[in-house]
């Protein structure tokens, strides 16, 4: 079934704005609480479940879209539609983080990021070559995980003290054991195999606090997809996110003694509870010399991650600028402890 939601006022297509956080109409502007919008005012069109090919409600137009598309927009009218088979029954998210930084605020921010490259081409920092910007949501497993860790091994304590002309070290050495209780909630894995891990996992934090309950309206006028993954196949990997927070946090139970020497490890992990949301982010392509670089922004932060073009000639340059200063400090102390410039 696709859904439409049209305008109570002139039946132009509604779409969610990121600005007010309420459907709007880009032809009059009124503007609808998704919570209050009327049915009457939805027009759905039916078909198989299975089907890649659907209907636009507007045109006519066939709008093809591969299993995993939740929502789109039309490409001859720009509707933006929903596909609610797939977001329904075991395929419906429970919360989804709307977009709060719009197009044109992701656009100026890109912009301002790329004047910030310190090593990237100068004329790739004109930020004059953006090619695409999509704002989608893309499906994640959230997870509430408890870890009972057990750690044992030696810790140190080493004092220094001068008697007469001596100086002394004395070392003391302890047997150390530690039982922890350690709860993470919403620790996030992106299920979508199209994504790059390295670059969703970088686009972290979102405000949690954002969650919301998810209603289809959200997506209108966004693209979306549903999850390629299911919260068992990708809890090896939250339990994996979590393992430096475990080391940092037996780090701190030991942080009296001078030194800790772990002998025994023991870490049981378990899923408390699993969640589907769907969560914004506005891919952008930027064209530069005939390639394409891709990066992504967080959709509530503004946060831009992505590994742009380097200069050789500026690396190069700062390189010899660092090891420039450093020559220059060295030869100054030296001058100053008596040692002459060399």
């Amino acid at each position: 079934m696709i859904i439409h939601y049209k305008c109570p006022n002139c039946g132009d297509d509604m779409a969610f704005d990121s600005e007010s956080g309420t459907l709007s109409c880009p032809s009059c502007g009124r503007q609808d609480s998704i919570d209050q919008f009327s049915e009457q005012f939805i027009t759905t069109t039916f078909s198989e479940e299975e089907t890649k090919e659907y209907h636009c409600e507007n045109c006519g137009a066939v709008l093809i879209t591969d299993s995993e598309t939740v929502a789109t927009r039309c490409s001859f009218c720009g509707a933006g539609v929903v596909i609610s088979e797939r977001v329904s029954g075991t395929l419906a998210p429970t919360f989804v983080i709307p977009f709060s930084v719009s197009r044109k605020e992701a656009e100026a921010a890109f912009k301002k990021w790329c004047k910030r490259g310190l090593i990237t081409p100068g004329d790739f920092m004109t930020a004059d070559r953006i090619k695409n910007i999509t704002g989608m949501y893309v499906p994640f497993w959230m997870y509430d995980l408890n870890s009972r860790v057990n750690v044992s091994g030696v810790g140190t304590k080493i004092r220094k003290y001068t008697r007469g002309e001596y100086i002394y070290t004395e070392t003391k050495y302890y047997r150390v054991f530690r039982d922890i209780n350690l709860d993470y909630v919403k620790v996030p894995v992106d299920a979508s195999k199209k994504m790059d891990d390295e670059l969703m996992d970088k686009l972290e934090p979102y405000p949690y606090e954002q969650l919301k309950d998810f209603k289809t309206p959200y997506l209108a006028g966004f693209i979306a997809e549903k999850y390629n993954y299911d919260d068992e196949e990708l809890l090896p990997r939250a339990e994996t996110k979590i393992e430096s927070f475990i080391e940092s946090y037996i780090r701190s139970t030991v942080s009296e003694y001078d030194s800790f020497m772990p002998e025994e490890r023991y870490v049981d992990s378990n899923k408390m509870n699993s969640y589907y949301v769907l969560l914004p982010v506005w891919m952008v392509t930027y064209n530069y010399k005939q390639k394409d670089y891709i990066f992504a922004m967080n959709g509530q932060t503004g946060k831009v991650v992505g590994k742009p073009p380097i200069s050789l000639g500026k690396m190069a340059s700062w390189f010899f600028g660092v090891a420039g200063g450093t020559v220059l400090i060295f030869r100054l102390v030296t001058f100053f402890m008596g040692g002459g410039l060399l």
